[in-house]
């Protein structure tokens, strides 16, 4: 089937035709590891887990690079203590190098827990600063940047005086981002308020800093991507994902970092996962409408009755589209836990009964396998395949009471199909199968989440976190080497 994904850049589900034939090269903004990930992070990571699993599936060859954001990541141009890792690393009295060997275990950790593939690369900022000076120098002899100060700056006005767009990708006109742009330290170094900065000149106290040929300093967080993702897929490459966040200016200064440098449009198709709200409502720390990942898993918050398995998670994540606002709540997981578990019965249904041979199915597998595959080759629609999945599930229980049919043949390819849909694309986990091995995972992750707490001297959630487990029949034992758990 043809395969169809929504293009960001022109606003359309558009054909999907790979620059090589069955390869796809897919660029994912990773993580700036300055803090625990939260769950939006994860509603995104898990999006294009998903679609690369889907890719996989079609037939596609998949290059998939994720990054590691663990350096320079301002959240403007202006104060370099803004900085999130210099910041972070004050506040936890931390080199900035273990705030990120921290965050990034961390990072790993939580991923392998909600079943996420490993991208086949996953480069970091600091292992490219090379290859990100090569590139400013290069931007400046093609005259898109200058040098002010110690520090480089992308010149927009100068890239659409050359017939090029600033703005193309987020829909927004020149004029609209002047008028809405903020007065900020360090804007008296740009010609221009919307240029962005593809280096910046380290003040003396900012701890992460490299040699330039413009001095010290450190890379824009904008240029860590586009050096990134060129070095591994090349100038002009398929498949550019992040969260629908990072449009702009992220993106918007990637594709003019990328067509400036390389006289190309650096990305065929931009796909952008939605937000994440909870119970109606943003997720944010300043409300305290907020919830980490291992939290909802654990069940230690105020917001869900109980503990929620992390591939109940998945589901729950699954059901909505990519491109659309998942909203979480209570209500919402209890029901997922329903379905998941209906699921995984008919599962056991399929492959573990003996139905009675028939000459003729009365279910029509090949018009049902051609639904899920359209489903997935829209736009990677997987809540509508979870719905043609259930059909599938109606039958089952029906062909185990004896009032449907099937042919030995179809039998096998509904096997088949179900496994592929529901383990391999969808990403979800047989509970039962994998309980000690998960139990493990996730017992490992309180205790590393309670060794944080204890070090941070936060006692009570420490306590709180010993004494839930201890409620639930699980004792945490303290030793000289480290923590263990017995289960009454």
């Amino acid at each position: 089937m043809t395969l169809k994904i929504y293009n960001s850049l022109s606003g359309e589900k558009e054909t999907f035709t790979p620059i090589h034939d069955n390869s796809v090269g897919m660029y994912v903004c990773g993580p700036t590891v300055y803090s625990n990930v939260h769950l939006g992070n994860v509603r995104t990571f898990m999006s294009f887990d998903f679609i690369y699993r889907s890719l996989v599936h079609l037939g596609y060859k998949v290059r998939y690079v994720r990054n590691i954001t663990d350096a320079g990541h301002l959240t403007d141009d202006g104060d370099v203590n803004n900085d999130r890792f210099v910041k972070q690393s004050r506040l936890e009295k931390l080199e900035p190098m273990e705030i990120v060997q921290k965050y990034t275990v961390d990072f790993h950790k939580v991923l392998e827990v909600f079943n996420l593939l490993p991208p086949t690369i996953e480069p970091t900022a600091t292992g490219h600063i090379l290859e990100q000076i090569e590139l400013t120098q290069k931007l400046i002899e093609k005259g898109f940047a200058y040098e002010s100060k110690g520090s480089v700056y992308f010149d927009v006005l100068e890239y659409n005086s050359r017939g090029l767009n600033y703005g193309e990708l987020s829909r927004r006109n020149i004029e609209e981002l002047f008028a809405n742009t903020r007065d900020l330290d360090g804007q008296s170094e740009k010609k221009n308020p919307q240029d962005f900065a593809l280096w910046k000149a380290a003040s003396p106290a900012h701890i992460m800093r490299w040699n330039s040929p413009w001095g010290e300093g450190f890379p824009g967080w904008h240029l860590e991507c586009t050096a990134m993702s060129t070095k591994y897929l090349g100038e002009r490459f398929d498949i550019h994902g992040g969260g629908m966040d990072l449009k702009f200016p992220h993106h918007e200064c990637e594709v003019a970092q990328g067509k400036a440098c390389n006289g190309v449009t650096p990305v065929n198709y931009w796909m952008h996962a939605n937000m994440l709200t909870m119970n109606g409502q943003r997720m944010s720390k300043s409300t305290g409408n907020y919830i980490l990942p291992m939290e909802l898993v654990s069940g230690s918050n105020e917001f869900f009755e109980k503990p929620f398995h992390p591939t109940i998670v998945r589901f729950n994540f699954m059901q909505a589209h990519y491109r659309s606002v998942l909203d979480i709540s209570n209500e919402a997981m209890v029901a997922s836990e329903k379905g998941f578990q209906r699921l995984m019965e008919a599962m056991k249904v399929l492959f573990n009964s003996n139905f009675p041979a028939a000459e003729v199915s009365s279910f029509d597998l090949k018009v049902w396998k051609e639904k899920c595959y359209t489903a997935l080759t829209d736009d990677f629609n997987s809540p509508i395949l979870i719905a043609h999945l259930f059909e599938a599930v109606n039958f089952i229980f029906k062909l185990k009471d004896g009032k449907e049919t099937i042919t030995e043949n179809d039998l096998q390819e509904l096997k088949t199909l179900m496994s592929d849909f529901v383990f391999d694309v969808l990403g979800l986990q047989n509970i039962e199968e994998n309980n000690n091995e998960k139990l493990d995972q996730t017992l490992q992750v309180l205790i590393d989440l309670r060794n944080q707490a204890r070090k941070s001297k936060n006692f009570d959630l420490s306590d709180q976190i010993r004494d839930r487990l201890l409620a639930e029949g699980i004792e945490l034992k303290d030793g000289r080497e480290g923590t263990s758990y017995s289960i009454s």
